[in-house]
């Protein structure tokens, strides 16, 4: 089967290609720097010749809120409206646990403006939100941090390996489309302070952590639930603890 991994030179990207490689699919890494550039529509018409499933783990270069909402609305316009000549039959892309319940962050509405036109896009979907990847928790402290002080919010979150969204991943690929979303996370749900304490007392950071009820993420703000999944979901197989031991090590 063709499969087209559109932001295939990422991090998740990466993985699932070499995955579905492994499983002796045609996976296609596509990316500007292979001349294929789904915000201006280069390339796409050729790439997806042939395609039965495209899989979109693109992110915009900037997160000011025009230029993202920008980048998710163009790319997600051409590459359904590719896709469609095409005849994919299955449209697949990453998006955020609790991205529709954080209108404040500019970036949550741009992927929920993507959500959207993949939905009213005419091309059988499915849609996996997964949380934020245990690979960013070092920038979730840095963007937290003034000084020696780290200020977060006192939610939970339950983050998730990027190894193990990549597998979810291939497990959706092969599948039939859902037509709707799916969501991952990690199997630990922690609050912020105590995943982020964690973190830097491993790497011998001697930053100190302040929860506060008021402090944003990413310039939301956050009630108790907002970042971890409600009613059923899948859950990751790799643990907090083991992975930031096997880092550390």
């Amino acid at each position: 089967m063709k499969i087209v991994v559109i932001g295939g030179n990422g991090l998740i990207g990466k993985k699932l290609v070499s995955r579905l490689r492994e499983r002796k699919h045609e996976a296609i890494a596509a990316s500007p720097s292979s001349g294929i550039n789904a915000v201006t529509g280069e390339g796409l018409d050729e790439v997806l010749m042939g395609a039965q499933v495209v899989v979109d783990v693109t992110n915009s270069p900037s997160f000011e809120d025009s230029a993202v909402l920008e980048f998710f609305e163009q790319s997600s316009k051409n590459l359904l409206a590719a896709g469609a000549i095409a005849g994919v039959g299955h449209h697949i892309a990453l998006s955020i646990v609790g991205a529709d319940r954080l209108p404040d962050s500019g970036y949550m509405r741009a992927k929920v403006a993507q959500e959207n036109l993949i939905k009213s896009g005419g091309i059988p979907y499915t849609i996996l939100r997964a949380t934020q990847f245990f690979e960013f928790i070092g920038a979730i402290a840095q963007s937290a941090t003034d000084g020696q002080t780290v200020r977060l919010p006192t939610a939970l979150i339950q983050p998730v390996l990027s190894d193990d969204v990549a597998d979810a991943l291939v497990d959706i690929a092969l599948g039939e489309p859902v037509n709707g979303i799916v969501e991952l996370a990690g199997p630990d749900r922690l609050r912020f302070d105590a995943l982020i304490s964690c973190f830097l007392s491993a790497n011998h950071d001697t930053r100190q952590v302040i929860a506060e009820s008021h402090a944003r993420y990413f310039g939301a703000t956050l009630d108790e639930q907002s970042l971890v999944p409600q009613g059923n979901s899948h859950i990751g197989s790799t643990r907090f603890e083991d992975w930031l031991n096997r880092s550390i090590a």
